[in-house]
């Protein structure tokens, strides 16, 4: 008779909408990195195939706690219990901010027993994403975004150690991992041990209609005009003034560059630390060739896609390349590294020149080579466009999430994990609920405080099978 419920309930739930928790540090309007913008444009269009998103995000005085957005995706912001002494701290407060959060999303729907399913973005939601698992006893899917030992060729601090470890557990844990590029599957494998099979590789994407707009031949010149001489060739760069970027690497390459076509002006966009760079660019003699513009975005960014005759991404660790991408969209004549990611990205002959990597001459031959070449360039320019429409489009995109997930469900469904969900889909969930006290820990967060009055407070046993593996012991659910 349990064996016929379970297979209805089973049945019942194939036929119900699948529901998506994002668990990310940063969400529009808060933007820190790239994160933001992949969980954004990813939400929105997994909205479309019709599964219902929540995003827990960090608060911003910028925007509402909780709101709706027009494309459906539901937006809750926390606020962190104190103030931060460190980054550290910072992201374990948040943690425990969402796991708050999170419980009282999940006490309103277990009811319903809706597939849900939780899915962190990097080391940064790993402990609210593991807590919640195990007590409910529902699958993770995680995306690594980058790696610490990749940006900084190694782990050499006790920080780096920390989000190192962090970022193992948050491969451990996963029920499958989705990463960006072919190496990163490659990276994840060989740092966290963690097996080929259980990666899957999707590709960032990018909304090429951000980048294009009308503008007249006049408009473009007074962009233009902004920049460099009427005589010039425009060769920008956009990125984080860290060395992984690869700045110095093109401002090493700038004379040589010159040296081939002397009317040629560096274009620098970024934000950080720009002294020691100002410093070199002067003692090279280039300040007349080379203008750091400081942060840019939207539109401004845009026009200057627009006007440059090169985008160089001379990255030295890139998991992706999503700038490659943008610069592609723009309608750039793109230059990158064949570092990390990039080289899937950019295809050396068919949607842009590659160079090698930390190596001043191959960039200085690639860029002179397509400011030669303006009829390749423009071939080339329009492969890239053309690839942006097959392999980078959101709405593909999210259709290959959406399978890693009904994939981690069905799955999910023929384990042994089923049985001991606290979701309504299979006998004696609500039970366990009783049992681990989840609606109390809905108000007061992961752990049941002792109450203040001397009231008796009857013990609770665990049964072995029930117990909750890597989450809390049985004194501290007692007290």
């Amino acid at each position: 008779m349990a064996g016929a419920v379970q297979r209805r309930m089973r049945e019942w739930l194939r036929m119900a909408p699948m529901r998506v928790i994002m668990l990310s540090w940063e969400y529009p309007p808060r933007i820190v990195g790239g994160i933001s913008p992949h969980v954004f444009d990813l939400s929105q269009e997994l909205v479309k195939l019709g599964i219902e998103v929540h995003v827990v995000t960090k608060a911003t005085p910028q925007a509402p706690d909780e709101e709706t957005e027009p494309s459906g995706v539901n937006v809750h912001r926390v606020h962190l219990a104190e103030e931060p002494h460190n980054f550290v701290h910072e992201i374990q407060l948040l943690n425990r901010a969402t796991d708050l959060r999170v419980r009282r999303l999940l006490e309103d729907w277990r009811p319903g027993g809706q597939p849900t399913l939780f899915h962190p973005h990097d080391w940064l939601s790993l402990d609210a994403a593991r807590e919640l698992k195990y007590e409910y006893q529902l699958p993770i899917v995680a995306t690594v975004h980058a790696t610490e030992w990749g940006r900084h060729g190694g782990v050499h601090s006790p920080v780096s150690k920390y989000i190192h470890e962090q970022e193992y557990w948050l491969t451990y844990e996963a029920w499958r991992v989705i990463v960006c590029s072919e190496f990163m599957k490659g990276e994840v494998n060989r740092y966290f041990n963690c097996p080929f099979d259980k990666i899957d590789v999707i590709y960032n994407g990018v909304a090429p209609e951000k980048f294009e707009f009308e503008a007249t031949q006049a408009e473009i010149a007074s962009w233009r005009a902004k920049l460099a001489l009427p005589e010039e060739k425009i060769v920008m760069f956009v990125g984080r003034f860290v060395r992984e970027k690869g700045i110095h690497v093109l401002l090493n390459a700038a004379s040589a560059i010159l040296a081939e076509e002397p009317q040629t002006k560096f274009v620098i966009v970024g934000g950080g630390n720009r002294e020691n760079l100002e410093r070199f660019v002067r003692w090279f003699g280039l300040q007349d060739k080379v203008l750091f513009t400081g942060f840019m975005a939207n539109r401004s960014l845009h026009q200057l896609y627009r006007v440059a005759d090169v985008a160089v991404f001379p990255s030295l660790y890139e998991p992706f390349g999503i700038v490659a991408l943008e610069g592609m969209a723009a309608g750039s004549a793109v230059v990158a590294s064949d570092a990390g990611g990039l080289k899937e990205v950019v295809l050396h002959g068919e949607t842009g020149t590659s160079c090698f990597a930390g190596d001043s001459g191959s960039l200085a031959w690639a860029v002179v080579d397509v400011l030669r070449n303006p009829e390749r360039a423009v071939r080339l320019k329009a492969n890239a466009r053309k690839r942006l429409d097959t392999d980078f489009n959101w709405a593909g995109i999210a259709k290959k999430t959406a399978a890693v997930y009904e994939r981690v469900w069905s799955e999910f469904m023929g384990s042994y994990w089923v049985d001991r969900t606290l979701w309504p889909v299979a006998p004696g969930a609500e039970e366990r609920a009783e049992r681990l006290r989840v609606r109390d820990k809905a108000l007061t967060g992961g752990y049941v405080q002792r109450p203040m009055s001397p009231v008796a407070v009857p013990p609770v046993r665990i049964d072995p099978d029930e117990a909750l593996a890597g989450g809390e012991s049985e004194a501290e659910e007692r007290a």
